[in-house]
């Protein structure tokens, strides 16, 4: 993977790159930010959250701009995963740190550590990252010829995005829609609420097990990056762009559907706690299917598209996370809640397969 190589050997520019790092600027400022907000009032700190919120909004737009540039196609799926499996392992590492840390330093000690180390990694970024391959003074001709010709037939230059009708009027990008609004759906279902199942149906307080909550990030990071692998490993050896990710993207959603059904057979609160992961863990495949088709239909867009639907199944996030529990008051039980969720996977993917492709639709 040569490109992945050069991808870090590079120097500083505006476009994407520069954008990332504003988020994570301003990011790293959230954890001293929240301890001041929280010691004035509960508006303070809500409104310091949807600050947040907006300033990390960029990190999957900007990411859908940047790898079309730095990655052949063949090589994309990969490079997501290595992306998202850092961000699992953040979750990881946090949820195991944070006590220990905690314990020595205190929690002002544990806020300024993780904001440093955002301003640290913010340092490394701003000297090494270039936003296009073609700008850099330090990547080899070779690297550049392979990334070159391993980009779409568009040349990923910046120009105006298609407007909302076109958009809506396409059904491969309604599949991509469809299913970043499913996966939002069951993601956050199953991490949110994942503790009250457990209590409710196990008696089981999760909360009290750090190790627990680290766990399926960590199997999620690295099911993510082995799905990504096999996606391009399979394009490489002649499999369609589409097929590879009409594949990945069936088991990023039936995996998890599939999970959720059994979890009525689990006995025990380790049972479920395997099945649970597992579920999690098999939804990464979605990485190499519909998170990488936005770059396939749309490189010269990616950025702008992929903000718009992942605003869109963010919409179906809350209405998921806040709405579960009016959802098991009005189907009986949570069972017949996880099952609703199943049904949405299912149905998804046989959305997702009818219309998604691999081919160029806005050029």
């Amino acid at each position: 993977m040569a490109s992945v190589r050069s991808c870090v050997s590079v120097k500083p520019a505006a476009g994407p790159a520069r954008y990332r790092s504003a988020r994570v600027g301003a990011a790293s400022l959230e954890p001293t930010s929240l301890r001041i907000a929280a010691s004035q009032s509960a508006t303070m700190l809500l409104a310091v959250r949807v600050l947040f919120g907006v300033a990390e909004g960029v990190a999957f737009p900007t990411m859908s701009t940047f790898l079309p540039k730095w990655f052949p196609t063949h090589e994309r799926a990969t490079a997501v995963g290595l992306s998202m499996g850092g961000f699992h392992l953040g979750n990881v590492v946090s949820f195991l740190a944070t006590p220990i840390i905690m314990s020595h330093i205190g929690l002002a000690g544990t806020f300024a550590f993780f904001a440093s180390l955002g301003y640290l990694w913010l340092s490394v970024w701003l000297s090494n990252v270039e936003s296009d391959p073609i700008d850099s003074r330090t990547i080899s001709k070779s690297e550049l010829q392979l990334i070159l010709a391993g980009r779409s037939k568009s040349k990923v230059k910046g120009s105006k995005s298609p407007s909302l009708r076109e958009v809506f009027s396409k059904m491969e990008m309604w599949a991509i829609i469809v299913a970043n609004v499913i996966n939002n759906w069951g993601y956050f279902v199953l991490l949110s609420w994942m503790p009250v199942y457990f209590k409710t149906v196990y008696n089981v307080n999760l909360k009290q097990a750090a190790w627990f909550s680290a766990i399926p990030w960590g199997v999620m990071a690295l099911s993510g990056y082995v799905a990504g692998a096999s996606a391009d490993f399979m394009i490489k050896s002649g499999l369609s762009i589409v097929r590879v990710r009409k594949i990945m993207q069936s088991i990023g959603f039936i995996g998890p559907g599939v999970s959720l059904l059994c979890l009525r057979f689990a006995q025990t609160p380790s049972v479920a706690a395997v099945i649970m992961t597992a579920a999690l863990g098999l939804s990464s495949c979605s990485q190499a299917g519909y998170f990488c088709n936005v770059q396939d239909i749309a490189p010269k867009y990616a950025g702008s598209l992929h903000g718009m639907t992942n605003g869109i199944g963010t919409v179906a996030a809350i209405v998921s996370t806040v709405g579960a529990g009016y959802f098991v008051q009005w189907l009986g039980s949570f069972q017949a809640f996880l099952t609703l969720t199943a049904v949405l996977y299912f149905s998804a993917t046989v959305f997702y397969n009818i219309y998604a492709t691999g081919d160029l639709v806005f050029d």
